[in-house]
């Protein structure tokens, strides 16, 4: 399938981005939004935005909506809900469909069924108490990173070396999410890998000053390195490319999306979860690893779209 779209830009009628709402990604889907919304219209489509609130019902029906551009992030537009709405409404939409969408959402069914498949996933446990914590502490060992299941950008998350950190971090985590996630801590580089309308681009290596790739580094800092070429050998990368493809595969993605992986001391790579909305931030890599093969931002916003037309349509 052809990353670039062949469509006329009015073949696409009305376009709704949907952005904003209500989740704790509120302010980075803002940006997304917007920076989306101004590339769709440069590019000759008819689109308007919409920030996702309590009218947005209201606004689904008064308004002429062909299709619609999801860049939601975390709960409300990316776990399903929007999805299921926005196919009941009988308008195509962008990126995966309800499945897809949901189960990404949530880390602890994804790993779930990456096990049941023998792709490899970091050693987990679930923290509902401060006894599931200590358990945890005994099965998997120091250092392990405390996750809220369901939130993306990184939010709530936390290194942690001893059982008082880790239950304080479960305690700090609960506040986003009733389920909590801790998984054994890998320690070696990270790699972001985007797919494009079943094509793996380019994979980015990430380094940071900080523990980890945390919110701050992701959207705010200016230190966080981008590595394009990642600097894996042409072998590895062509591994990492694969188990990619096929741990998408496995959540069953369409059109775009974005899996964040970990590389250990001996080479091996661990998959950590996989973005259905990713970020469209002027610090956001998906645009990123695009532009390394060869799509500016506008493109990539028609591939993407011209996507729910071939999808959906």
């Amino acid at each position: 399938m052809s990353l670039h779209s062949t469509l006329d830009p009015k073949a696409f009628g009305r376009v709704a981005v949907l952005f904003g709402g209500k989740s704790a990604e509120r302010e980075v889907s803002l940006k997304s939004g917007n920076a989306v919304l101004s590339a769709l219209q440069a590019g000759g489509v008819d689109a308007f935005g919409i920030d996702v609130g309590d009218d947005f019902l209201a606004r689904l029906n008064s308004e002429k909506i062909d299709r619609a551009f999801i860049v939601l992030h975390g709960r409300g537009g990316e776990d399903g809900s929007m999805q299921g709405l926005l196919e009941c409404a009988g308008i195509p939409y962008t990126g995966s469909g309800i499945l897809a969408s949901a189960l990404a959402m949530d880390k602890l069914r994804t790993k779930q069924v990456w096990h049941s498949l023998g792709l490899p996933t970091p050693r987990h446990a679930v923290l509902t108490s401060q006894a599931d914590c200590e358990v945890a502490a005994a099965e998997l060992g120091f250092p392990l990173i405390v996750k809220p299941a369901h939130e993306g950008s990184s939010i709530g998350m936390a290194k942690v070396e001893s059982v008082e950190a880790l239950i304080a971090a479960w305690q700090d985590a609960a506040r986003y999410d009733s389920q909590v996630l801790v998984e054994q801590w890998i320690a070696g580089p990270e790699y972001t890998i985007a797919v494009l309308r079943g094509e793996v681009l380019p994979p980015i290596g990430l380094g940071t000053p900080h523990t980890f790739y945390d919110y701050d580094a992701k959207y705010l800092a200016d230190d966080t390195q981008y590595r394009i070429p990642c600097g894996l050998s042409a072998e590895k990368e062509a591994e990492l490319k694969a188990l990619t493809a096929r741990a998408c595969e496995a959540v069953g993605t369409q059109g775009w999306a974005r899996a964040d992986v970990m590389q250990d001391a001996s080479g091996q790579f661990w998959l950590l979860e996989v973005n259905t909305v990713p970020g469209m931030t002027d610090h956001s890599l998906v645009p990123m690893a695009a532009r390394a093969a060869g799509l500016d931002f506008q493109q990539l916003v028609l591939a993407i779209l011209a996507d729910s037309v071939e999808a959906r349509g």
